[in-house]
């Protein structure tokens, strides 16, 4: 018989998740134990939160994830999901990361957005556009703290949708055009994904707007500063040591990270 969640319960899952990416020593999926809704796996993502912000991290941002047609069907879902970003996932550009801090790390060429002001309303893909200070290309590193990398919709939240780092390119004007620019993911200079800015929800700046629903939905900030990484614009690629990772979205230049 599933047992379903109560506050205790969220508290418990969210330490053995923190403590399984702190570890990095993956844990079973909760669905496989135990059944958990939807706004469970946002509880249990905000404690989780809160012990990094407890060990002296900051929020710095949010996270869209299953901003595509392929992954949401893949999921059986309809909508994305968001996560949030803290100041210890912060990559610089051109650094050298450990792989011994992760389990099975991915990595993905996105598009980021800097927001110039608070958000605390729903807005629409245009009047989104008003609270944008810059746009950046970016690499977000996903790694989830399931076995094997699997989990259902509500593990994978509760998990801050695999959130595990994040590097930012060059900050560009926000009126820099975002529509149909061909983007690449290399791994040691070899081509292992290639995608679209389009594969973003038809278009990044939707991807955007719909964070603004989510985060009010969730009650999750939207500050002025905060980097939204828009999704994914290829399928994730394994990264091991001795490599390195690079990103190139057509007309912004491009930027990478190593992994020892």
């Amino acid at each position: 018989m599933t047992q379903h969640s109560n506050n205790s319960n969220i508290a418990e899952l969210a330490h053995s998740l923190h403590q399984a990416a702190m570890m990095a020593e993956p844990i079973n999926q909760i669905s496989s134990q135990q059944a958990i809704s939807l706004s469970d796996a946002y509880q249990i993502q905000q404690n989780l939160i809160q012990h990094r912000v407890d060990s002296g991290s900051a929020i710095i941002g949010v996270k869209m994830g299953f901003t595509s047609e392929a992954k949401m069907k893949q999921m059986g879902v309809n909508d994305m999901i968001i996560g949030i970003l803290t100041q210890d996932m912060w990559i610089d550009e051109g650094q050298s990361i450990q792989r011994n801090q992760f389990i099975h790390p991915r990595v993905e060429p996105e598009i980021c957005f800097i927001l110039s002001k608070d958000i605390d309303s729903v807005l629409s893909e245009n009047e989104v556009k008003e609270y944008v200070e810059c746009i950046c290309p970016a690499i977000e590193l996903i790694d989830s703290r399931y076995q094997n990398f699997k989990f259902s919709l509500e593990d994978v939240v509760a998990d801050n949708c695999s959130s595990a780092g994040f590097c930012v390119g060059e900050k560009l004007d926000p009126s820099t055009p975002l529509l149909d620019l061909p983007i690449t993911l290399k791994i040691n200079n070899e081509i292992a994904e290639q995608g679209n800015s389009n594969d973003i929800l038809d278009n990044p700046w939707r991807s955007l707007a719909a964070a603004t629903r989510l985060a009010k939905q969730f009650n999750i900030p939207l500050k002025k500063g905060y980097y939204v990484l828009a999704g994914a614009a290829t399928s994730a690629a394994f990264i091991q040591p001795a490599q390195s990772v690079s990103a190139e979205v057509h007309s912004m230049p491009s930027l990478g990270f190593n992994m020892i």
